[in-house]
């Protein structure tokens, strides 16, 4: 794994993914693709993958996105139209977190799709172009991508989601993003509403003097009369036709009022009574509703719990189940090897050993040791006394036997007991070793290796040799 970091070239710039997932970094080969890092990091500068999802998935391949909309079918490069592939030979699909731009199976189709390797892709090699990796512990996060589940059309079910991004280090200063509809509409807005008031210039009309006099009066009887209601008889007061006294006497209708008022009051009272019996009605029907509902959920639960513990229990049961018929299969093959093993034995044991004199002599030897084995005591206090008598009859035995007591011409098993160590003078020194340089062709011998080519064809000029002799002698 080491080699196949040493082997591709050191990054230029870095992106931060914000997910559902957690965050990714993402670091660029600027200095080997250019055109698609320019792309990914101006797009990544306006928002442009800003709430995009994963919408493809395939396990133990890729993850891709980058579709604002979402279908796999969208998506627009800044360029204004596709472009071209960006390959590079030390750059290849070797290995998982590689990020790579996604095309529609067409060369240079490249536009703001792109997709994350989760493992090696050689199928893809020099048909998409890699220009960054996913470095740190965020690779954990981005393999969490691979564990939703997907449709037939590898869709994930529940897709995650790329939240925002953020621009660690740009390789490219002089990259200005651009105004999207979004930002057009919200200025516009902002616009309009700091439009300050219009002021009235008085001086551009024929009736200034007039104007500037009644818009006076209407901002006095505006502060006057500021948080009241206000009609014709307050504000034309010079009006003789207006009268500023009511048309109907406010005590008539005070009184009017206060007994209607009175009339109401009596009958809320008892209305009120009512309407707590009813209020104290539901809310006992609603706590019995709510203790009800605890108690449901508390059985389900329950019945969750033992569910699951039952489920638990028959996954382990089948699992012991299967572990000791395997135990009984793997006895009953260990059983029949035995047998045939012993088996394979007697009849070795049966065939005819003893063809050979030397074998036979040797199988005797051994039983005999054997049983002699078998009669020895075991270790302990008994052993140790009998390694001692066998001592003294070794020495007993040493002791009686006298030079000549063996005739000349007969041979016993007690012989090398009577033999004596004798050393050589100090003239008639014994040589210990050899000098090599001198040699003798009886006391030495020469080893060839049957095989050696060279050792073939001396054999064979020998016995060319030898036939001749034999041909002359005849």
């Amino acid at each position: 794994m080491s080699n196949i970091y040493i082997q591709e070239p050191p990054t230029n710039g870095k992106v931060l993914l914000k997910t559902s997932v957690g965050d990714i970094d993402i670091e660029l080969w600027s200095r080997e693709c250019p055109k698609t890092c320019r792309n990914f990091i101006q797009l990544c500068l306006e928002g442009y993958y800003d709430n995009n999802i994963f919408h493809r998935l395939v396990k133990g391949f890729i993850v891709q996105t980058g579709d604002p909309t979402g279908t796999g079918m969208g998506g627009e490069s800044i360029y204004g139209q596709p472009f071209k592939d960006e390959l590079h030979s030390r750059l290849r699909f070797v290995r998982r977190g590689l990020v790579a731009m996604a095309n529609s199976g067409v060369k240079d189709d490249n536009t703001s799709q792109f997709f994350f390797t989760l493992d090696s892709c050689l199928e893809l090699q020099n048909k998409h172009t890699i220009f960054g990796k996913v470095t740190g512990n965020t690779i954990y996060n981005m393999i969490k991508l691979e564990e939703s589940e997907v449709d037939q059309n590898e869709r994930p079910l529940h897709p995650y989601k790329i939240h925002s991004t953020e621009i660690l280090l740009n390789p490219f200063p002089d990259i200005i993003p651009r105004q999207t509809n979004n930002q057009k509409k919200s200025e516009t807005k902002v616009e309009q509403k700091s439009q300050s008031k219009a002021t009235k210039n008085f001086n551009l009309l024929s009736f200034g003097d007039e104007a500037e006099e009644e818009e006076e009066e209407i901002i006095s009887v505006s502060k006057d009369f500021k948080g009241k209601s206000k009609s014709s008889h307050d504000l034309l007061k010079d009006d003789p036709k207006l009268s500023s006294l009511p048309a109907v006497d406010t005590k008539d209708l005070m009184t009017s009022d206060s007994d209607r008022e009175d009339e109401k009051n009596n009958d809320s009272d008892e209305n009120l009574e009512e309407k707590s019996e009813r209020l104290d009605r539901i809310k006992a029907k609603l706590k019995k509703e709510e203790i009800n509902c605890k108690k449901d959920e508390e059985y389900l639960d329950k019945d969750e719990e033992e569910f699951f513990k039952n489920e638990d229990m028959m996954k382990i049961k089948k699992q012991e189940s299967c572990l000791s018929k395997v135990r009984d299969e793997f006895k009953a093959l260990k059983k029949q090897m035995c047998s045939e093993l012993k088996k394979k034995c007697e009849k070795i044991s049966k065939c005819k050993v003893y063809d050979n004199p030397a074998v036979k002599e040797f199988i005797e030897e051994a039983k005999k040791y054997k049983e002699a084995t078998n009669k020895l005591p075991k270790k302990g206090h008994s052993r140790e006394s009998l390694c001692l008598s066998l001592l003294e009859k070794f020495k007993t035995r040493l002791l009686t036997i006298k030079e000549g007591e063996c005739s000349e011409g007969k041979k016993d098993d007690s012989d090398w007991l009577s033999h004596q160590m004798v050393c050589h003078k100090e003239e008639e020194k014994s040589v210990l070793a050899k000098d090599a340089n001198l040699k003798n062709d009886e006391e030495w011998y020469d080893i060839h290796d049957p095989r050696n080519p060279i050792n073939k064809r001396r054999r064979e000029e020998g016995l060319e040799k030898h036939n001749i002799k034999k041909t002359r002698v005849n």
